[in-house]
């Protein structure tokens, strides 16, 4: 497919006010370096990360999962420089044997958020200076010290110039041509953060490497079968849905970086996983999660497709006779301000999801996740499987009347496609 230079349209879900709290805060426990890691550094600096990046930085869902990648890796970057067993992604100077691995990883986390969020910089360094009163001072302790510096000064410089933030505008015709994307009601908002689709990836060497085929002509049979879908499971009213069908729509229109944090810290703590595990888990997912956005955003940029609200809306532009508009219909949730080729929900949940099947084995993901959407009466559920799991995205995407079927196939190859490269190159865990 030719990529196009076009700039891309996003608006997210908001992002939750309120930290779900998953691990108790971090208080350290008193050592000089010479005691076993503790994992649960990693965790209590995933939770400040996510605090740092989805509450007070305020970014929508993809932007978010684009600082998990950065701010997860260079804290795994600073745990495998000291423990061993992998290769950090980003070269960096190896440290002494008696480096604390607890340190680094809050000193590397601590140093990449202050950096790409100076106004938390005051609250990142209360939190910082009361995790660190925790350690003895030693070599342990320095080292450790060091380490995470390193690995945050490695991170920070490799984003140099990345695209992050560019200015980026989508130009638009008087009158769009049909299957062109428009801002949808209700808050007519544009495409945010288009310059997502232009950004450097966190650890994919190209978005380029990474196939999809575009949207379905508008006058195929594939189109209007898909059309066919979305109209009847995802109207607000009148719909062919079930309740549990209903359920499922409502339980994954929550914000999908915050519930997958949530859930990998809950599976972290029921597996005890050791430090190296823990950072490595995060840094997989999230990094696999961020570079299927960027690979998803630039699919956005150049489909520029249509959401099925203004397909709907405006059937009798498509050119083909096996649609039907209808000028009354309403999706079960407002649309995302952006282009609706491909779902950026499926590439990322389906990148996190392979990634940790990847990491863990086939059918032993054994992820709970939680939705605090409005409206759900079931508040977690369980998978064993990525399937299972990317199954689910995929159907309530279409039920909440937001997505072609199309567009969740292409998002979830895309999502797998990045997930595969990422672990391949980078996690494959050391005997």
């Amino acid at each position: 497919m030719i990529r196009s230079p076009l700039v891309h349209r996003w608006i997210a879900l908001p992002a939750a006010a309120v930290l779900m709290a998953g691990v108790a805060p971090a208080a350290a426990a008193e050592t000089d370096g010479g005691t076993e890691p503790d994992p649960a550094v990693v965790l209590h600096w995933n939770e400040i990360a996510w605090r740092t990046i989805g509450v007070e930085g305020m970014k929508p869902p993809p932007v978010a999962q684009l600082y998990l990648g950065l701010v997860s890796t260079a804290v795994y970057n600073a745990v495998v420089t000291v423990e061993g067993g992998g290769e950090p992604t980003l070269r960096q100077p190896r440290v002494d044997d008696d480096a604390s691995s607890d340190v680094a990883a809050a000193t590397a986390a601590h140093d990449v958020l202050s950096s790409f969020f100076p106004a938390s910089a005051a609250a990142l360094r209360a939190d910082y200076d009361a995790w660190l009163a925790g350690i003895r001072d030693g070599e342990g302790r320095e080292q450790g010290v060091q380490a995470g510096r390193d690995a945050a000064a490695a991170l920070l410089a490799a984003r140099e110039g990345d695209g992050r933030d560019a200015p980026i505008t989508v130009p638009r015709d008087a009158e769009p041509a049909p299957g062109a994307w428009v801002p949808t009601p209700p808050a007519f908002a544009e495409f945010t953060a288009p310059w997502l689709g232009t950004t450097r990836p966190v650890l994919l060497d190209s978005p380029e490497d990474v196939p999809y085929d575009g949207p379905d002509a508008l006058t195929s049979e594939a189109y209007a079968a898909d059309f066919a879908e979305v109209k009847a499971m995802g109207a607000a009213t009148g719909s062919a849905r079930s309740e549990a069908e209903t359920q499922t729509a409502l339980f994954w229109s929550d914000n999908p970086p915050r519930q997958y944090q949530d859930a990998m810290r809950d599976r972290a703590v029921r597996h005890e996983l050791d430090v190296l595990e823990t950072a490595r888990m995060f840094a997989a997912a999230n990094a696999a999660g961020a570079d299927a956005l960027v690979v998803c955003w630039q699919a956005k940029l150049d489909s520029d497709f249509w959401r099925p609200l203004t397909a709907i809306h405006e059937a009798e532009r498509d050119g083909n006779p096996d649609t039907t508009p209808d000028p009354a219909w309403a999706s079960l949730v407002p649309a995302p301000s952006y282009p609706e080729y491909p779902s950026g929900h499926g590439c990322v949940s389906s990148a996190v999801a392979t990634a940790l099947e990847e990491l863990f084995g086939e059918d032993e993901l054994d992820m709970t996740i939680a939705s605090r959407a409005s409206g759900v009466t079931q508040a977690t559920r369980d998978y064993d499987s990525a399937d299972a799991w990317i199954d689910e995205v995929v159907d309530a995407r279409i039920w909440l009347g937001i997505h072609f079927r199309d567009a969740m196939d292409d998002a979830v190859a895309i999502g797998r496609e990045v997930a595969d490269r990422v672990v391949d190159r980078w996690f494959e865990c050391e005997d």
